[in-house]
C-alpha cells in the first residue's frame, strides 16, 4: 500500500487525516478494552497509531490535546467498583522492524548520554495476550486486584482474582507493601475445552483465548470466574515499600521466589543484536508454547536508569514491545455498510463470508472512508495498486493476535461480472440530510446535526458515559430508549425529566420494561444529584469534536471556570484576537484544537443547546494543582540547547514539580530558560520582560524540589 511520506503532506491534509485517525484509533480502543469485542486487527490498529504519531511529530501543533497517543486502555465498564492506581498502569511503545529496535538501544543511550562502548542490558521476555492485571498485597496478604481500565482507574476484581490458582493470596518474607502487575491469559488446551463446554451447552463460543480470558475475569458473578481455567503471569511491579532488587532481572527473579509465575523465556540481553536473536527464537516457538503472545517485550534492565528515563505521557521511555507480523487469509466480500458516528462521521464497514484468520472466525473489517474504498488515500495518492473495493469481491484480510481484520488486496481475476463501484451515499443513510466532506477532510459527514437520530443518539450517549456526567442508571441503552420514546432529545432534556413529568414522569417511567418503583425513584435522585458538575467533566460531556478528556482537563485548568472559559470562547475569533492567541498558548493545543472548540460555541443551535444545559448546573471551578516546589504553577518555556539533560528530560522534570510548559513565549510565560543558540523566543521573553534563566540557574532553583 502506498503512503504518501510525511514531508510531502499540506498542513490542510495533516490536520485533516489526523482527525480522520484520532476517530479510527479511539472507536478501536473502546471495542478492545471496555467491550472485548475489538473490531479491527492489531496490525492495522499498530499501523493507524504509527502514522497518528508520525504526523503528529512532523506538525507538533496540530496534534490534539486528546490525541490517542496520551491515551492508555479504556474506559472501566459498567457493573464494577473502581479503583484508582496509586501508580499509573502504563502501556508500551511498539517497535515493527528490526531497525526500530536498534533505534531504541540507540536513543535510550542518546537519553542517558552513554557512549557505544559503555555497558547497557535489556531484558526480552514474551508479550501475553491477555488482560492486565495489578494485585496489591499488604503485609504479604492480597487486598484487591484490579484491571488497567484507563491507566488511572481500573475495575475492581478481588473476588474473581482470588479464584485464580496461579495468584497467591498471602506470600512469606514480601515486601510490606507489594504491587503485583502482570497478565492473565487461557492456554490454548483450556480454551478449547471451554468451547467444547459452550457447545455442549448450546451456548455461544469465544471467538479467542483473550476475549474468553478478559470475559471470564470480567465476570460480575465470581461463581463464573471460578469455573474458568485462568492463569498469570507476573512481569512487573507497581508501589513498592521496599525494591524487590537492584535490576529488572533480579527483581522478577524475587517475584518467582514469592510465588508467583513467571516467563521462562525471559532472558537478559547485552546489545541489539541479542536482543533480535531472541526476539526470533520466541518467534520460532510461538506456535508450540501452548498460549498467545505477540510479540516480544524489551526493558533496560538497571532500574536506576529506568527511573532516570521515566514515562512520557502513556509509555515508559525504557521498554518497547516488538510486534510480530500480521496473518493474511483470503474471503468474499459480501456487502458494504455504512454507519453515522457522533460527529456525523458516514463510516463504511465490509461484512464479509466468515473466515479462520490464525485461528480466529472473522465476519467484519473497517474500510475508514471513500477514497479507501475507492484506492486512493485522502490525498488522492493510489493505493492496493488503484484497485477499488467492490461488493462480491474476493479480499485478503489479514489480523495479528484476536481482532477482525482489515482489507489488504483485492483479486480481481476473480471479480464477478455484476460487481459495480461502491456509490459512497452523499445523503445521511439514518437522517437523509446531505453528507458533506469540506475541503481537506478523509471523511464525509452528515449535516444533520441532533435532528440525525443516529448522531444524537452518539451524543447523548456520550453524554451520559462514566467520563462525562455519569448518571447512576442511565447508560447508553437507557437513554437510546429514552431518545426513541421523545422523552430526550438533547442533553438538557435529561435534567427537566423530572420538572416536565412530576409525578406522571415517575408513573410512566415505572411502567417501563425492566423499571420498578425504586429504579424509577433511584434515577430521578442520581440526576438531581449530578447538576453539580466539575468543569472538565463538563467540557468534555459536550462531545466537542476533538475536545477529549485530556483536552477538557487542559481547558479547565488553564480557565478554572466556566464563566471565564465562556467568556473566552465567546469572545475569541478563528484566528485573531486576544483570545484566540490564549487558547494557543496552551501547552498541547493547536490550530485544529482551538478552530473546533471556538466553531461549536459560535454556531448557533449547538450554542443555545449549551446554554440551555449549563442554566441547570451548578458548575463546579478547577482546582489548582498543590505543590511546594519553587516552579508550581509557573508557565516555563524552553529554548535553544540543553547540555546537561535533554529537552524532554526537562521538561517531564518541570511537570513532576507542578510547573505548565508551553511552546511559545506569551505574556502568561513566567520563566524562559534558554540553552545556546536560543533564538526568537529568548528575544521575545526579553521584550516583555520575562524571567531568563540559564540551564545552570533552572537546575540551582530546582534544588531541593
Amino acid at each position: 500500500m502506498t503512503v504518501t511520506s510525511i514531508e510531502k503532506l499540506t498542513r490542510e491534509a495533516a490536520a485533516a487525516e489526523l482527525a480522520d485517525l484520532q476517530a479510527r484509533i479511539e472507536a478501536a480502543n473502546s471495542a478492545y478494552h471496555t467491550l472485548d469485542a475489538p473490531d479491527i486487527s492489531d496490525a492495522d490498529y499498530d499501523a493507524l497509531k504509527r502514522r497518528l504519531a508520525s504526523i503528529e511529530a512532523h506538525f507538533p501543533d496540530l496534534k490534539s490535546t486528546d490525541s490517542p497517543s496520551d491515551k492508555v486502555g479504556g474506559a472501566v465498564a459498567d457493573g464494577f467498583g473502581k479503583i484508582s492506581h496509586e501508580q499509573r498502569m502504563m502501556s508500551l511503545g511498539n517497535a515493527f522492524e528490526d531497525e526500530d529496535v536498534t533505534d531504541f538501544v540507540r536513543g535510550i543511550r542518546k537519553y542517558l548520554n552513554l557512549t557505544d562502548s559503555a555497558p547497557l542490558v535489556f531484558t526480552a521476555e514474551p508479550k501475553i495476550d491477555g488482560l492486565s492485571l495489578s494485585l496489591r498485597y499488604e503485609d504479604g496478604v492480597l487486598v484487591y486486584a484490579a484491571t488497567r481500565g484507563d491507566g488511572e482507574v481500573g475495575e475492581n476484581v478481588t473476588a474473581n482474582a482470588r479464584t485464580i490458582a496461579d495468584i497467591p493470596q498471602a506470600l512469606e518474607n514480601a515486601p510490606k507493601i507489594l504491587e503485583v502487575r502482570g497478565e492473565v491469559y487461557m492456554s490454548h488446551a483450556d480454551f478449547a475445552a471451554l468451547n467444547a463446554q459452550q457447545d455442549a451447552r448450546g451456548d455461544k463460543r469465544f471467538a479467542n483465548p483473550r476475549n474468553a480470558a478478559a470475559g471470564s475475569l470480567r465476570q460480575l458473578d465470581a461463581k463464573i470466574t471460578a469455573a474458568r481455567p485462568l492463569r498469570f503471569f507476573a512481569y512487573s511491579w507497581g508501589v513498592l515499600s521496599e525494591p524487590l532488587g537492584e535490576t529488572q532481572a533480579a527483581s522478577i527473579a524475587r517475584l518467582a521466589e514469592l510465588g508467583f509465575q513467571t516467563n521462562p523465556l525471559t532472558q537478559t540481553c547485552d546489545s541489539s543484536e541479542e536482543m533480535l536473536a531472541h526476539y526470533h527464537r520466541i518467534e520460532e516457538q510461538r506456535a508450540s508454547l501452548g498460549y498467545d503472545i505477540d510479540g516480544v517485550v524489551y526493558k533496560v534492565d538497571d532500574l536506576g536508569y529506568q527511573h532516570r528515563l521515566g514515562f512520557r505521557s502513556t509509555t515508559p521511555r525504557w521498554a518497547i514491545a516488538h510486534k510480530f507480523p500480521a496473518e493474511l487469509a483470503w474471503t468474499r466480500l459480501e456487502k458494504i455498510e455504512i454507519q453515522v458516528g457522533r460527529t456525523g462521521a458516514l463510516s463504511p464497514v465490509a461484512r464479509l463470508t466468515p473466515v479462520t484468520v490464525g485461528g480466529v472466525v472473522v465476519s467484519n473489517a473497517t474500510l475508514h472512508n471513500e477514497d479507501y474504498i475507492s484506492g486512493r488515500d485522502s490525498r488522492g495518492e493510489v493505493i492496493r495498486e488503484g484497485k477499488d473495493i467492490r461488493e462480491g469481491d474476493w479480499v485478503q484480510v489479514y489480523r495479528a493476535g484476536d481482532v477482525i481484520p482489515k482489507i489488504n488486496d483485492v483479486d480481481l481475476t476473480k471479480r464477478p461480472d455484476t460487481a459495480r463501484p461502491f456509490a459512497f451515499p452523499e445523503h445521511c443513510p439514518e437522517c437523509g440530510s446531505d453528507a458533506i466532506r469540506e475541503e481537506g477532510d478523509a471523511v464525509r459527514r452528515c449535516s444533520g446535526g441532533m435532528i440525525c437520530p443516529a448522531q444524537a443518539t452518539e451524543k447523548l450517549r456520550h453524554f451520559v458515559s462514566r467520563a462525562a456526567f455519569d448518571i447512576e442508571g442511565l447508560g447508553a441503552r437507557q437513554v437510546e430508549a429514552f431518545y426513541k420514546d421523545g422523552w430526550v432529545r438533547e442533553p438538557v432534556d435529561i435534567f427537566l425529566l423530572e420538572q416536565r413529568y412530576g409525578a406522571g414522569g415517575l408513573q410512566q417511567l415505572r411502567k417501563r420494561e425492566g423499571w420498578g418503583d425504586k429504579s424509577a425513584e433511584n434515577l430521578f435522585a442520581a440526576i438531581r444529584e449530578k447538576r453539580r458538575i466539575p468543569l472538565a467533566k463538563l467540557i468534555f460531556a459536550l462531545g466537542i469534536r476533538h475536545v477529549g478528556e485530556a483536552g477538557a482537563s487542559l481547558l479547565a485548568n488553564h480557565y478554572q471556570s466556566w464563566v471565564a472559559f465562556e467568556q473566552a470562547m465567546t469572545g475569541a475569533l478563528i484566528g485573531e484576537g486576544a483570545e484566540w492567541l490564549d487558547l494557543l498558548t496552551i501547552d498541547g493545543v493547536g490550530e485544529t484544537f482551538a478552530t473546533s472548540l471556538v466553531s461549536a460555541f459560535h454556531q448557533e443551535a449547538e450554542r443555545a443547546s449549551i446554554d440551555r444545559l449549563v442554566a441547570l448546573l451548578d458548575v463546579v471551578d478547577a482546582e489548582a494543582r498543590a505543590t511546594d516546589s519553587p516552579v508550581a504553577g509557573l508557565t516555563v518555556v524552553f529554548t535553544g540547547t540543553l547540555e546537561k539533560m535533554t529537552r524532554a528530560e526537562a521538561k517531564a522534570r518541570a511537570e513532576s514539580l507542578g510547573a505548565k510548559v508551553a511552546g511559545s513565549v506569551s505574556k502568561k510565560t513566567d520563566i524562559l530558560i534558554a540553552g545556546p543558540g536560543a533564538g526568537s523566543k529568548a528575544t521575545k521573553a526579553a521584550d516583555l520582560g520575562i524571567k531568563v534563566l540559564d540551564e545552570d540557574g533552572w537546575l540551582k532553583l530546582l534544588e531541593g524540589a
